[in-house]
């Protein structure tokens, strides 16, 4: 008896001496949105497939809650607070330049165009700069098109808006609203809720699915335009140190399920909660109108102006031709698939 047991320690060393036996990672993963929300499951299902293709070596700790407000999760994930995580590039006015790109008016309805096309731009032209410097990205994505939504009138013109009181989310919808002359706050999504039920918020600039997501039932009126009012630059990322610590194997694994495949993930769950979201919004009784071409000329005519002030922004942080991006961007997202 005493013999087999230091036989089976013999074994054991041998094992793990020859790296036969290797322990496992596991990465600690947080959200700011509930377990339900759509970047919450579809961060899940990336993290279940990271598992099934490493074959058990990682695995996820999805936490029960963020570890910190959306706005501070980037400094999360590079301090290493969480090991993988994702953001709002433009909760953070002002760090972000060359992701604005991904913000724009009028780019497209399908989030899962638009995010697999932004990945092609990002991992071409903007990785290259270092401006996501501190995290190890796993893939950058949009939502779907930004709609106004309100729960006083329709929203049928330029002045319509301006009369009301939005939340939005930053990023370039921040600079545009601005320059026309509507009344804005920035504000994190999950304070929708709060700000529109007790009334310090008339409405919200969101996309379809955010209506479901948030319980927005307050919301009786709705505005679209052809290719959103806006859109979000989100970035999914890992710990650089986390990354850096993985065995060449399990690196390579992380390295397969990041860039097209982590941004067609988010995309196509996004496009699915949206659909989903227009059906709930019939039985809330929310009437859509689409802006009139008056309306869609006056966002656009802003627009212009932002988007010259944007390239010349871009520039200084080292991208090349930023108007020649922004075309190739528009016109990678009518290739997507």
């Amino acid at each position: 008896m005493k013999l087999r047991h230091v036989f089976a320690a013999a074994l054991s060393t041998t094992a793990l001496s020859s790296g036969l036996v290797s322990a496992q990672t596991v990465f600690t993963v947080s959200s700011w949105l509930p377990p339900t929300h759509t970047l919450s499951t579809v961060q899940k299902n990336w993290c279940d497939l990271l598992e099934k293709e490493s074959t058990g070596r990682m695995k996820c700790n999805i936490l029960p809650k963020g570890v910190v407000s959306a706005p501070g999760t980037f400094d999360a994930v590079r301090d290493g607070l969480a090991d993988i995580s994702y953001t709002v590039d433009g909760y953070t006015p002002g760090r972000f330049i060359n992701t604005q790109v991904a913000e724009f008016p009028f780019l497209g309805d399908s989030a899962t165009a638009t995010s697999v096309a932004y990945q092609r731009i990002y991992s071409k032209h903007f990785a290259p700069l270092g401006e996501h410097r501190g995290v190890k990205v796993l893939g950058v994505f949009t939502h779907g098109p930004g709609i106004i939504f309100n729960s006083k009138k329709p929203v049928a013109s330029a002045a319509d808006a301006a009369s009301l009181k939005f939340r939005i989310g930053g990023g370039n919808i921040n600079e545009l609203s601005k320059a026309m002359g509507w009344n804005t706050t920035l504000k994190a999504a999950p304070e929708s809720f709060e700000l529109m039920s007790t009334g310090v918020m008339d409405g919200t600039f969101f996309p379809d699915e955010s209506i479901a997501s948030f319980k927005l039932s307050m919301v009786k009126h709705a505005t679209t335009f052809p290719g959103g009012l806006y859109n979000t630059s989100f970035v999914f990322m890992m710990n650089p140190g986390k990354y850096n610590a993985l065995a060449p194997q399990d690196k390579a694994v992380v390295d397969k399920l990041s860039g097209e495949v982590a941004a067609r993930m988010f995309g196509e769950g996004w496009d699915k909660v949206d659909a989903a979201s227009r059906e709930l919004q019939k039985t809330q009784g929310v009437a859509r109108i689409m802006a009139n071409p008056a309306f869609v000329k006056a966002v656009a005519d802003k627009q212009d102006y932002l988007e010259t002030k944007w390239a010349a922004s871009a520039q200084v942080k080292g991208l090349k031709d930023p108007k020649m991006v922004l075309a190739e961007f528009r016109a990678e997202i009518g290739k997507v698939k």
